[in-house]
């Protein structure tokens, strides 16, 4: 018999980890014995599972893991005309030192680049440019279910004799840290039954397909017992909950001769962070494509996440990311590389020589 529970999941996007299959070797027994059924499928027929009062429709397939959107009450809603200030602040540049030792570390990485241009150029001009970059964090909860199975040893069911099982957002859970990534599996009280093993009958094994019918395998559902356990998964009711942190990030692209892809991997300087259950609009602000960023991201989250979600915080940053264009000569031709992020990261498209001899 099968024995099932539901299992509560609270995520952040739209999957939950189900638990990995167990897999057994056939045990061989020589003779075909037609009493051994064929193994059945890994989801139950229609209209095997019973309904649990608030999970009704779950098929028990492996991709059967609904979302239960929450009640309007538990998102906040943004308030009319609010917006945010972003204070000033001043553009930093790198000196002709700091410009010629990241060059130096950088011709280090490069086997075939001569430290000579490094050491011996001439700088003509060190432009520092501004770069802003602008992230939106939403920090959210998600609630889906799935059905879980296990053998049935004889253990306590927590059946519907016990009471109804509560609703996929009234099972209380503990807050991780914020802004952290987390999946917890909670079981649905109240809301599991047992069942005769709908993949091998009740039988305890099933007709092995690796030996052609000649012998039989343990049941990978009961492990021989011919009995389950069913765990009904409630993702914000059965089987767990994943809070997560959903990120979006922008650069204006103002700079034609440097990726910004190179962007992605170095560190700014945080001088604006405004965090509350909700955020605002970046209002007055020099750079004018940020606010709209800003306005855009916001109402795009917004209208994302509460469909599915629960808002549980949000944060806004904007970050100075160094960046500075050095010009210089060598042997009387113009060259020019970037300094960029506050590791001093360095790219360039041409540098003086190439060779193996340094």
């Amino acid at each position: 018999m099968t024995l099932f529970r539901p299992d509560f999941s609270m995520i952040s996007t739209q999957t939950v980890t189900l638990p990995q299959k167990q897999s057994f070797l056939p045990i061989f027994s020589g003779i075909f014995d037609p009493n051994i059924p064929e193994e059945g499928p890994s989801a139950p027929p229609p209209g095997w599972l019973d309904d649990i009062h608030g999970y009704q429709g779950l098929k028990g397939g492996d991709d059967d893991n609904p979302l239960y959107p929450p009640p309007p009450a538990y998102n906040p809603q943004p308030e009319q005309n609010r917006s945010t200030s972003v204070p000033d602040v001043r553009v930093p540049s790198v000196s002709e030192d700091v410009a010629r030792d990241a060059l130096l570390k950088f011709v280090e990485s490069k086997w075939n680049y001569s430290s000579k241009p490094a050491r011996n150029l001439t700088f003509k001009d060190l432009q520092p440019i501004t770069v802003y970059r602008y992230r939106l964090e939403t920090y959210t909860e998600t609630r889906a279910s799935a059905w879980q199975f296990e053998p049935y040893n004889g253990q306590t069911v927590d059946g519907p004799q016990y009471g109804m099982s509560p609703a996929p957002w009234d099972i209380p859970v503990s807050l991780p840290q914020r802004y952290t990534d987390k999946v917890e599996k909670i079981r649905v009280p109240h809301s599991s039954f047992v069942k005769v093993c709908h993949k091998c009958k009740g039988c305890g094994r099933t007709r092995c397909t690796a030996c052609f019918g000649r012998g039989q395998k343990r049941c990978t559902f009961c492990h021989g017992r011919g009995r389950i356990r069913n765990k009904h998964c409630t993702s914000c009711h059965g089987r767990g909950r994943k809070r997560k942190n959903n990120v979006s990030e922008f650069i204006p692209d103002r700079q034609p001769d440097f990726p910004d892809r190179k962007f992605e991997k170095v560190s700014g300087d945080a001088f604006f962070v405004d965090e509350s259950l909700l955020v605002y609009p970046i209002q007055g602000f020099p750079d004018q494509e940020i606010c709209e960023v800003s306005t855009k991201l916001i109402n795009e989250h917004l209208e994302r996440f509460t469909a599915t979600s629960r808002i549980l915080q949000q944060r806004q940053s904007i970050e100075l990311v160094p960046l500075t264009h050095a010009y210089y000569t060598y042997s009387g031709k113009d060259y020019s590389f970037f300094v960029y992020g506050r590791e001093n990261k360095v790219f360039t498209s041409k540098y003086p020589s190439a060779c193996s001899i340094l």
